[in-house]
């Protein structure tokens, strides 16, 4: 007996295919770890950047810097400043401005909570990384608190002992 051409195209419930979880690829691109030293990190959240063409084709080939940025809060928008993204090789005159200010995606509540706790005394938003996730720019913004020298001795000094403690329990023989 021959099937049917309606048989034929008919999905069949295959319970491995139906199971299979989609993997999303994550790939740093930049990070910024003297900011972690300098700040003292309270809250993070992730944002998307919107980027031109030659933008994302120079973040994509890792010619970013993001030492000096951080994010401002205009009109209810929320900007990153001196995102420093390097001009693409073969952009020709499409090429862009390396430090000009990139919006960032979030949603209104997220912009109003964050814009509102770094109104307090002291507090900025600072961008720790920068990293493709699928296909998209993403960045991850940190509400920190600027720390002062002896504060970053401590944490000096505190790293240095929390190494020291982990050889020793490492070596210690039973």
């Amino acid at each position: 007996m021959k099937p049917s051409k309606a048989n034929f195209n008919k999905k069949k419930n295959n319970p491995d295919k139906t199971s299979q979880t989609t993997k999303i690829s994550l790939r740093t691109v930049a990070d910024n770890r003297k900011a972690r030293y300098d700040f003292e990190i309270i809250d993070t959240i992730e944002a998307g950047i919107v980027l031109t063409g030659t933008e994302i084709k120079s973040v994509r080939a890792s010619r970013i810097n993001i030492r000096d940025a951080f994010a401002q809060i205009r009109g209810g928008e929320i900007w990153l400043q001196n995102l420093h993204i390097s001009s693409w090789s073969s952009g020709g005159r499409w090429n862009h401005e390396p430090l000009r200010s990139r919006k960032l995606l979030m949603h209104s509540s997220e912009i109003t909570r964050f814009a509102s706790q770094a109104a307090q005394k002291g507090l900025t938003m600072v961008a720790l990384k920068i990293y493709i996730k699928g296909h998209r720019a993403k960045v991850e913004l940190a509400l920190a608190k600027g720390r002062r020298r002896y504060d970053k001795r401590k944490v000096i000094m505190q790293r240095e002992t929390d190494r020291e403690i982990a050889r020793a329990i490492r070596h210690r023989q039973f």
